[in-house]
């Protein structure tokens, strides 16, 4: 029995690591363009000029990041959930959702702060390859350096991740329920947009002073997340803060019907069986 168990959590867990490792890299590579304007506008402080030059600028490093980080994201989150909602009582499923994607979350921030802090350097124009980055930040900032606005990352992230998957799940649960029958891809993809277009809008303020914290470099034009929302409000306005909200709200939605939800349903899932089928052939 508890070999058997062993075994579903290992499974459940290999699923997720295929399954968010694929989706985070073919999404990440479609939507890079897009998300490199979206870091310089942000960046940019009031009226100044962006350039639309090297859109693809760091992408190499940013993808040997996003494998390791959506793979452990998705790989934490589904036995996490699976676990809580065992001990949670029915009613409170939400509650198991919203802390499986925080735990998720948190898990995966130790390797995205650095791969965002990489990448985001490399799309305004600060460095021009992602090892040049990494040795010149650790130099110049110290390995703290790597983790510049951690505490605005998780301030942003651990509540998208949260809220998003959360809303995801009640939303797939009652959805479930109302069809009488199991979701299929396209259902989970339109649902899971839904969720991230609501949690993209909600959070942007959050993503604007993430951004600003993890280039501003070793300037330290602010002191710290308060510093930033002040300086922000008092030299661009309040609507600075929502900075490219449809911007994001977009990425968001491309990103889920893409990527994660869509994925995590059916590749993990299949690799898996796959690398287990030739397995057994080859000891055979």
């Amino acid at each position: 029995m508890s070999f058997s168990c062993t075994l579903i959590n290992v499974t459940s867990f290999a699923e997720g690591v295929i399954a968010g490792g694929t989706a985070g890299v073919v999404v990440e590579t479609a939507l890079y363009p897009i998300d490199t304007i979206k870091t310089r506008l942000q960046a940019v402080r009031g009226g100044g000029k962006i350039n639309f030059k090297g859109l693809y600028s760091g992408l190499a490093g940013n993808l040997a990041g996003v494998l390791p980080a959506s793979a452990l994201f998705v790989g934490v989150y589904e036995p996490t959930k699976q676990k809580l909602l065992q001990i949670f009582p029915e009613n409170l499923s939400a509650a198991a959702h919203l802390t499986a994607g925080a735990i998720g979350g948190f898990a995966a921030s130790l390797v995205r702060v650095p791969t965002e802090v990489v990448k985001q350097r490399l799309q305004t124009g600060q460095y021009a390859s992602a090892p040049d980055a990494v040795r010149l930040i650790a130099s110049k900032e110290g390995f703290k350096g790597l983790y510049a606005g951690y505490g605005s990352f998780l301030l942003r992230d651990l509540p998208f991740d949260a809220i998003q998957f959360c809303i995801y799940e009640q939303l797939r649960i009652g959805y479930k329920a109302a069809a009488r029958r199991d979701l299929n891809d396209p259902e989970n993809a339109i649902i899971g947009a839904f969720a991230g277009a609501i949690t993209g809008a909600i959070t942007t303020p959050l993503d604007v002073i993430k951004t600003r914290l993890m280039v501003q470099g070793s300037a330290n034009q602010y002191k710290g997340i308060f510093d930033c929302v002040q300086t922000i409000v008092r030299e661009e306005g309040p609507p600075a803060l929502l900075k490219l909200c449809v911007v994001v709200v977009v990425l968001v939605m491309v990103e889920v019907v893409g990527g994660l939800h869509a994925l995590s349903e059916c590749v993990g899932r299949n690799i898996l069986q796959w690398v287990l089928t030739n397995s057994r052939k080859f000891e055979q």
